[in-house]
């Protein structure tokens, strides 16, 4: 299964991305891991919120196939333990499913029409983080998931 993380605008913080960088690293062993970044909008102070969630739903959809799997990082999403989080992983994977896309959105969330193609929504915290930080913390997750799914010791209970 390949899993891939759509983000809507760039990471700045070359310490953050160098990180990041670091887990997909890691996650090269276990599985194919890719992190796309869609641009930010341009004009977004012409636009409402509504506008700008349509625009970047757009984007968002357009990376999809149609056999893709959706899963929204969504503050009203699931909240997973890390071993919870392995175990949802590990039946997408026995499932069958050829790519597992989990998406980041932008500052207001997501459209109406992403909504409603989500098979999905994971929430990584009560807490609100920045979209920066919200992509380390997946992929170190992702990262701990696949190490808890192979009895790796990066994980301590």
């Amino acid at each position: 299964m390949n899993i891939k993380l759509l983000a809507i605008g760039k990471t700045d913080s070359t310490a953050l991305q160098s990180l990041i960088q670091d887990y997909e690293k890691r996650l090269g062993f276990y599985t194919k891991f890719t992190l796309e970044v869609i641009p930010d909008i341009r004009n977004v102070a012409k636009m409402s919120e509504n506008q700008q969630k349509e625009k970047e739903g757009e984007l968002i959809l357009k990376k999809l196939q149609s056999a893709d799997q959706l899963i929204l990082l969504d503050e009203n999403g699931k909240q997973w333990s890390s071993v919870g989080f392995s175990e949802f992983l590990q039946k997408k994977m026995n499932s069958g499913i050829k790519q597992l896309v989990f998406v980041i959105g932008g500052p207001y969330g997501f459209s109406d029409t992403v909504y409603q193609k989500a098979q999905g929504k994971l929430s990584l915290s009560a807490m609100t983080f920045s979209h920066q930080m919200v992509r380390l913390f997946f992929t170190e997750q992702l990262y701990r998931a696949f190490t808890i799914l192979n009895n790796e010791p990066y994980h301590h209970k």
